[in-house]
């Protein structure tokens, strides 16, 4: 990503204007025919119509539709319809027309050429020769078992070549000789994941006797590959893709994102499925939207993807439909899928297969029709949840409907159109066969962040946007944003401090996953503080604190760590010294005499405590 600092310089930009035809930019997607004047026309791409309304100026280098009113030039063009930043089109036309651009940066030094940029054009055009190799090798005798492999589950040569599969010949270096004598360099195709070191210290190929898809970027390059393990003899994972290249990140990566971007777009939802194969069965099935993670979990960066391409906001909201097998793994990943519903402004679903079969068995069993009435039948994820939420408990006993109530009230707190929660805390009552009012209660609790009295001591809880509460999430967001500046002061300061039942368990999970003084940060330590929760509502906050931002302005220092445990400590002190005020106001102090020195003797302690606490937290959180 680049340095907000860094602007191409405006010389350059206007260079690459002049050096781009709108007319070739947009005939790669739009058939231009002549309006007259020197003008031309089609079907507006932004939006659905029988008229052409489209117009393009070749003379002036810019379009306008009359029936939507989109309008601009061939860089306006590329951000709306590929869905690219201002810098990316700038970048993709400049490679286009063979310009090398220049930089400005914040210090006011010369603009130089980003060095990087040549390399990036360099590791993509050896992908697309990647491409056209393994390609043909598809054709050949010693692919039989590729193509058996995709005809069986229901896809011909047309399938095939849509999607660009290959096939890596049964060699150790056929690739790796090829793109040399194509002058790519044994560092470029390293770097690329295209191939890697021998033992002996020759190149040889990643990939050998397997079935490829090339895995596409938001623009159409090439950027890696998904390999498909197809002999018994192949000791190797079942599927194996390229590893973390400069142009290659898998965190930020969807399968079919190339072809599916426009129709995410145009009809507002994005269908995620598991596996290459599911993706294409879905494409040739009728529903263009489906798109898939790359030998990794979906997360985070994959969501800010579909979310520039849904226009997720406030305004317009989309869809966002799991689909995941019928058995426990499946179940396992739709679970965890709701962990990350917030993320969204949109509506999130899931779509269970039947006879836990993933999209593409389904097509192949009972054709095209079944795949898209799967996707139409789906129910929102928030059911889904609440539903494997509550199977978990006996529901016949007291202690089961309880103990489900505890763990189900939490998610149904988290729902995010709020007028929503009373019709779902009245259906979360009727599933558990219990009344209203105390699944009511639990899911305000949830709300308000009260501890439940079954599970804990009593004490006065903080309110949902208490000080205290607060304070609370502010130490976790530490642990999680900062391990390393946190460290031991965090860890010292135990789970019993925490007023928030949901915020203890994170504290206690942050415990299990070794303590703060273990990590170093990163997604790797979020996500092992995550699967030491113990339930869903502490897996789900886990993944809010860790992107929240701190109530700090400039970067975090120990002090403010300090101050932040102090309060921390503080607020969970001033409530055990209320609670023994209360005690000793009740004794009798001459009935009583030994328990009310006790007592006091404990307060005046507590009390010096909470002053030297105060101390230290002195200054503004």
């Amino acid at each position: 990503m680049y340095a907000v600092a860094e602007r191409v310089k405006d010389e350059d930009i206007a260079l690459v204007r002049d050096r781009t035809s709108i007319v070739d930019v947009i005939s790669e997607t739009v058939t231009l025919r002549s309006a007259g004047g020197g003008n031309l026309k089609g079907l507006c791409p932004f939006h659905d119509e029988k008229t052409p309304s489209f117009n393009v100026s070749p003379a002036r280098n810019v379009y306008f539709c009359h029936g939507c009113g989109q309008g601009g030039d061939a860089i306006k063009f590329l951000m709306d319809a590929e869905h690219l930043s201002f810098i990316e089109s700038v970048e993709r036309l400049a490679g286009k027309a063979g310009l090398q651009l220049r930089y400005d940066t914040e210090t006011g030094g010369p603009a130089t050429p980003r060095p990087q940029t040549g390399q990036k054009q360099r590791l993509i055009a050896a992908h697309a020769a990647a491409v056209d190799f393994y390609r043909d090798q598809l054709g050949s005798p010693g692919a039989r078992k590729a193509r058996e492999f995709l005809a069986e589950r229901g896809f011909g040569r047309d399938a095939a070549e849509r999607y660009g599969c290959g096939f890596a010949p049964d060699s150790w270096d056929a690739l790796s000789k090829h793109l040399r004598l194509k002058g790519f360099t044994a560092e470029e195709l390293t770097a690329a994941g295209l191939s890697k070191p021998a033992r002996s210290g020759s190149l040889i190929d990643r990939f050998r006797r397997r079935l490829l898809w090339p895995i596409r970027d938001l623009s159409g390059d090439v950027i890696g590959f998904g390999a498909r393990k197809l002999f018994d003899d192949d000791d190797g994972p079942k599927y194996l893709n390229t590893p973390e290249t400069p142009i290659y990140k898998k965190s930020h990566v969807l399968y079919g994102i190339d072809h599916a971007k426009r129709e995410i777009a145009k009809r507002g939802r994005a269908v995620i499925v598991e596996g290459y194969t599911d993706v294409m069965a879905c494409h040739e099935a009728g529903e263009p939207t489906a798109v898939a993670t790359c030998g990794t979990a979906f997360g985070v960066d994959h969501i800010q993807v579909l979310r520039r391409l849904l226009m997720d906001s406030d305004s317009f909201t989309g869809e966002i439909i799991y689909t995941f097998d019928g058995d426990a793994a499946g179940q396992k990943a739709a679970l965890r899928a709701f962990e990350e519903d917030q993320r969204f402004v949109g509506r999130t679903f899931i779509a269970v297969s039947p006879d836990n079969m993933d999209p593409c068995e389904l097509r192949l069993a009972r054709g095209d029709l079944a795949v898209r009435d799967m996707i139409a039948g789906r129910e929102p994820l928030v059911d889904f949840a609440l539903r494997q939420t509550i199977s978990r408990f006996d529901l016949d006993t007291v202690e089961g409907r309880v103990e489900a109530m505890r763990r189900a009230a939490p998610l149904v707190a988290k729902i995010k159109d709020r007028e929503k929660r009373p019709e779902y805390a009245r259906k979360l009552a009727g599933d558990l066969g219990m009344d209203l009012d105390p699944v009511q209660r639990a899911v305000n609790n949830a709300l308000r962040g009260e501890a439940a009295e079954q599970q804990r001591a009593p004490r006065s809880p903080a309110a949902a946007d208490s000080p205290q509460r607060l304070v609370e999430r502010e130490a976790l967001k530490l642990a999680l944003q900062e391990p390393v500046l946190a460290g031991p002061m965090f860890d010292a300061v135990g789970p019993e401090n925490y007023g928030d039942q949901v915020l203890q368990s994170v504290r206690e999970a942050v415990a299990q996953a070794g303590g703060v003084s273990s990590a170093t940060g990163g997604v790797v330590w979020i996500e092992k503080v995550r699967d030491a929760c113990a339930d869903m509502g502490g897996q789900m906050l886990v993944g809010e604190l860790a992107v929240e931002p701190l109530y700090v302005d400039g970067p975090v220092d120990p002090r403010y760590v300090q101050v932040t445990l102090a309060r921390l400590q503080g607020g969970a002190l001033a409530t055990r010294i209320r609670d023994l005020k209360s005690k000793v106001q009740r004794l009798n102090p001459v009935a009583n005499k030994d328990q009310y020195l006790a007592l006091a003797g404990e307060l005046f302690s507590l009390e010096q405590q909470a002053r030297a606490l105060r101390e230290q937290a002195a200054g503004e959180l």
